[in-house]
Order: structure tokens, then C-alpha cells, then sequence
């Protein structure tokens, strides 16, 4: 089996800066605010950059192989079930919220959207908003919204490097400025925006917003997912293991010189590159990686990591 290295898929919303181009190594000659690392989404698949496949998006690669690259539970999602993104918040990102896989199906035709955060970089005084600060009645919170005073209901978090959340669908969020974030969520696009500042479009029109559907799938009463965890100390590298439930597992390494891993039988791993370079090795080829690099790694694949470098490994 085999690992890939990828290229991103970059989208430069309005609230986006520079930080990704500037320190994890993503190029563009616009703003980036989101790098797609690992996607089989249609909105921005990554593409492969070495090997056989070398050149194809991983859903053209998907649709050359055995469904065994993603393992006896990956392949048992009817799609490819999971994205993996890096967030720079320049400005604060709209308040949103994310239906579930029940109402995405009937009303998206696609996945609905539980994801985590894990925070990367954070200015002073930076936050996310989380959920309600109590709870509210639809009426109320339709109200809030039309009024402008949304963000007066809602619980605003000031978060520090290290930190990690789990948003489940229906959560009204928004990472807030100064925030660098890598995101594990479910491969959905499907995204209702309550509010955005009152900020244009590069049309020039206010942004469009989703009350009714973000009213039908929001949950109104507080929620707090913070998730805790600490570092397992090991000869040569420390391991954090962060969240696994039925939509992800996430863990984190730190690695000192070099590393054995492997995936297994049961799952694929996105592999994603947040401090630190070396050099990916298995048994096809070496790939060197700095900061901000990623990599699909089939099932049942081992390989081996030397550098000094901290990762986050995603499966299912």
C-alpha cells in the first residue's frame, strides 16, 4: 500500500490573510483563507504530487482503486467521510452553524457536518464563539438574529494554542479573528450563515444569509466540548490522543528524530504536518515535508517518519 503526498485546495474568502502563505508554506498570489489538505470534496479535492497516480485529484484516484485504500470502515461510509483544513482568521469568520446527516441528506443531498478544532496559532484576546450563553426560544433566536444582537446571546471563548473543540452539527459557531485552526470535520460543504457583520461580498452585496434552514437546525441550549487531553511521553516522541467517535479518531505526535507508523486494516490516515520538515518514508519512494504539508496514506500501509516535526493523524 501507499502513501501520497498532497497539494491543496486554497479558497480565499474575504476574511482570510496571509499567515498560511507566510508560515505554512502555501502559495498564492491571493489572500488564503482556508487550505483544504486532505479532500475528496467536490468543492476542492487535493491533489496527489508523486507516485503512479501522480497529477489525478484523490477522486479521480478513488475512482481507480479498490475501496480497500480506505480500509474496512472507511469504505463502509457511502462517500469519502472526512476533511481535513487548515483556517487563518484574518477577520472574524460569519456566524454559522451546520446541519446534521439526517437533515443535510433531505435538504443538501449531501453529509451533514460534525467537525473538531484544534488551535494553531492565537493572537491575544482571540476566541471562537460557541453555542448559546443560555437557552433561547426559536422565537428569540430569530429575533437576535434579524436584530443584530446575536452575538450578544451567544458564548465567545478566548482560546490558546493546544486548545481543542468539538463542534457537533447544529452548534452555532465562528472562529473569531487572529485564529489559526486546523479543522477535522465530516467531507460536507453544507454551511447556513446566521450573521456576518454586515460585510460585501466582492459583488459589492451583503453576503447571503440561511435564517429559516439555520432556525430549523440549531441547538438553543448551551453546549461545551471542550476536549482534554495531555501528552503520553515516549522514547522519541510524545502522543496525544484527542477525540475518536463515529464520524473521527484524531490524534497528535510530536516526533524527536524518526518514527515507525502504520495505518490499519480498518482505516485510512490523513496525516497533516503542523511544526517542523523531514522526510516521509515507505516503501515506494522519500518525501520530504516542512510545515503545512499533507498526506493520504492508504490502509494497511507502513512507513516511516525522520525529522523533528509535530503531526495530527486522522482515520476513522
Amino acid at each position: 500500500m501507499a502513501v501520497y503526498k498532497l497539494k491543496s485546495a486554497l479558497k480565499n474568502y474575504l476574511w482570510g490573510g496571509e499567515k498560511l502563505k507566510e508560515k505554512y508554506n502555501k502559495v498564492s498570489d491571493d489572500i488564503v483563507a482556508e487550505s483544504w489538505l486532505v479532500s475528496f470534496h467536490k468543492d476542492g479535492p487535493s491533489v496527489i504530487t508523486n507516485g503512479q497516480y501522480k497529477g489525478l485529484t484523490l477522486i479521480d484516484y478513488l475512482s481507480k482503486v479498490s475501496s480497500t485504500v480506505l480500509g474496512t470502515k472507511g469504505s463502509a461510509f457511502q462517500e469519502f467521510p472526512i476533511l481535513v483544513k487548515f483556517l487563518d482568521a484574518k477577520q472574524d469568520l460569519s456566524i454559522q452553524v451546520h446541519p446534521d446527516d439526517e437533515y443535510a441528506l433531505r435538504v443538501e443531498g449531501e453529509f451533514g457536518k460534525n467537525e473538531m478544532w484544534i488551535v494553531l496559532e492565537a493572537e491575544e484576546g482571540s476566541g471562537i464563539y460557541y453555542g448559546v450563553k443560555e437557552a433561547i426560544t426559536k422565537q428569540h433566536y430569530r429575533e437576535a438574529i434579524e436584530n443584530n444582537t446575536i452575538c450578544d446571546v451567544l458564548n465567545f471563548v478566548h482560546v490558546k494554542p493546544g486548545d481543542v473543540y468539538y463542534i457537533p452539527a447544529g452548534t452555532i459557531h465562528a472562529v473569531g479573528q487572529g485564529l489559526v485552526i486546523c479543522e477535522i470535520q465530516q467531507s460536507s460543504n453544507s454551511t447556513y450563515r446566521v450573521y456576518d457583520f454586515n460585510r460585501v461580498g466582492a459583488d459589492g452585496k451583503l453576503r447571503e444569509l440561511h435564517i429559516d434552514k439555520a432556525v430549523d437546525v440549531s441547538h438553543l441550549e448551551p453546549i461545551h466540548f471542550e476536549v482534554a487531553s495531555h501528552w503520553e511521553k515516549q522514547a522519541g516522541y510524545s502522543l496525544k490522543n484527542l477525540l475518536s467517535n463515529q464520524y473521527f479518531s484524531v490524534k497528535m505526535l510530536k516526533i524527536e528524530t524518526e518514527l515507525e507508523l502504520s495505518s490499519n486494516s480498518e482505516s485510512f490516515q490523513a496525516v497533516i504536518v503542523t511544526e517542523g520538515s523531514g522526510t516521509l518514508v515507505d516503501d515506494e519512494e522519500n518525501l520530504d515535508f516542512v510545515k503545512g504539508d499533507s498526506f493520504f496514506v492508504e490502509a494497511n500501509t507502513i512507513y516511516k517518519v525522520k525529522g523533528t516535526c509535530d503531526l495530527v493523524i486522522a482515520s476513522v
